[in-house]
């Protein structure tokens, strides 16, 4: 088997007089070691505290044929991190009065499904409209019009009535776009970078053109059976969906951070909107804003966001609290970006290494571990979910199973979090792969049913 030489080829942007030296070499090795284990070609990352860039630097190599090294300039794609700037976009918008966000979306597309009718502008952005992801089917290699998208997307059923619970949706931010555009009479990317990425000075951030020549883009990879392999191939207009199609570096993002933290670009009100959990039809709140997912880190809060997309992975997570911000990419489709993200913070401020709790019930672990596998292979016994859960299963199934089912074995299964209230028992369960770790969220209710059951990105 070829082997990957990564070099830890270190670009370095900004001073590290303010990093205790032990803590930026224990960077460089943690994130060495990670890019060895999950065969990661190349890295950027950006850390900033107390509002000011402590590190930039490269890892690896930006492009493997080549062998150009990762430097704090490198293009990466956003995949999903891209939604907190489609977010924002429809916040600027509502604070100008040209949307409401509890106005329905037919009033902006026009003739929409029975299905969508009741849908608003802030069950899209907060994944809690019922619509899911692109079908199976759907062709990536065709180029579409908006209306054609838009038309793909209506043929697609509802999971839920809106409200009723979150799920992440693709097609959701596809159509938070097109609204964009109906609504400005411009492509979405087009107000992108007149009312973001120009005022806060994103210089090299743009919608993804693989037409154009870009200096410092990087190339994306998957492996495939353990060898990176260039990552196939996307239509061009499928790469400027609102969903998370843009080009982004680490300077990019650090400008973005500071947009963020100065409140340059909306009022407060409109960032507590986005950065608090949605609170669905029966009073009940999902850790999710608009745009952003929303956590805890042993009481400390988190706002962040992960994104993956041909051949590229990238993670940004704050916390607000510690005054501390990480911003990771990664050419590799595989890699596990939060790890590296939350890795990285926990070693400059040790209260943010998340640690399992004590266990009450060991054995029920255990078989919730055996149920995880059995839902998977498609042998679960359904009579221990909820119907909204089977529902929701049978829908994502195959897609999930496949995506998880690459990763291998799990090689830890810890109790992240237990809670209990008047409608039950909620679990958070971290799962521990070679490669990367996922989240298995799942709560049961005052009957015993499974009332919830997804799997989370770290």
């Amino acid at each position: 088997m070829r082997r990957i030489l990564i070099l830890p080829f270190l670009v370095t942007a900004f001073s590290f007089a303010a990093l205790a030296q032990d803590a930026a070499k224990k960077i460089d090795e943690f994130i060495a070691n990670e890019m060895a284990r999950q065969k990661i070609p190349g890295v950027s990352l950006a850390v900033v505290k107390d509002g000011k860039p402590l590190i930039v630097k490269g890892y690896g190599f930006a492009n493997l044929e080549h062998q150009v090294p990762v430097k704090p300039e490198t293009i990466f794609q956003s995949g999903s991190v891209g939604k907190q700037f489609t977010a924002t976009a429809i916040m600027m918008l509502v604070e100008e009065g040209k949307i409401s966000l509890d106005e329905k979306i037919s009033k902006y597309l026009g003739e929409v499904p029975e299905t969508w009718k009741d849908i608003t502008i802030r069950h899209l952005l907060s994944h809690t409209g019922g619509m899911t992801d692109y079908p199976q089917d759907f062709d990536f290699r065709r180029d579409y019009t908006e209306d054609e998208v838009l038309k793909k997307a209506k043929e697609v059923p509802v999971a839920f009535k809106p409200g009723e619970k979150w799920a992440y949706s693709n097609l959701g931010y596809v159509t938070l776009g097109i609204i964009i555009s109906k609504v400005t009479g411009k492509f979405y990317g087009d107000f992108l970078q007149e009312r973001i990425f120009k005022p806060l000075g994103m210089t090299t951030a743009r919608i993804i053109n693989e037409a154009d020549i870009i200096p410092n883009r990087a190339a994306g990879y998957r492996l495939v059976k353990g060898e990176p392999k260039n990552h196939e191939w996307v239509s061009p207009t499928m790469n400027t969906t609102a969903d998370g199609s843009l080009y982004l570096t680490a300077v990019d993002m650090i400008r973005w951070d500071e947009g963020l933290a100065n409140g340059k670009l909306l009022k407060k009100t409109s960032f507590d909107e986005m950065w608090t959990p949605i609170k669905l039809n029966d009073g009940k709140t999902h850790p999710y804003g608009f745009g952003w997912a929303l956590r805890k880190v042993n009481g400390h809060p988190v706002v962040e966001h992960g994104g993956a997309w041909q051949g590229f992975k990238a993670h940004i997570a704050r916390f607000p609290e510690n005054k501390l911000t990480v911003i990771v990419f990664a050419n590799l489709i595989q890699a596990n970006q939060g790890k590296l993200a939350n890795g990285v913070a926990a070693i400059i401020d040790p209260e943010l290494k998340q640690r399992p709790i004590a266990d009450p019930d060991p054995a029920f672990t255990a078989r919730t571990k055996e149920l995880l596998l059995a839902v998977l292979n498609g042998k679960a016994d359904m009579a221990k979910f909820t119907p909204e859960v089977q529902k929701l299963l049978a829908q994502q199934q195959d897609r999930l199973a496949a995506f998880v089912k690459t990763m291998g074995s799990i090689q830890s299964f810890n109790l992240m979090e237990r809670s209990e209230d008047t409608d039950g028992v909620r679990y958070r369960y971290q799962i521990e792969y070679t490669g990367m770790s996922l989240f298995l969220a799942m709560a049961l209710n005052k009957e015993g049913k499974i009332s919830s059951f997804a799997l989370q990105p770290e």
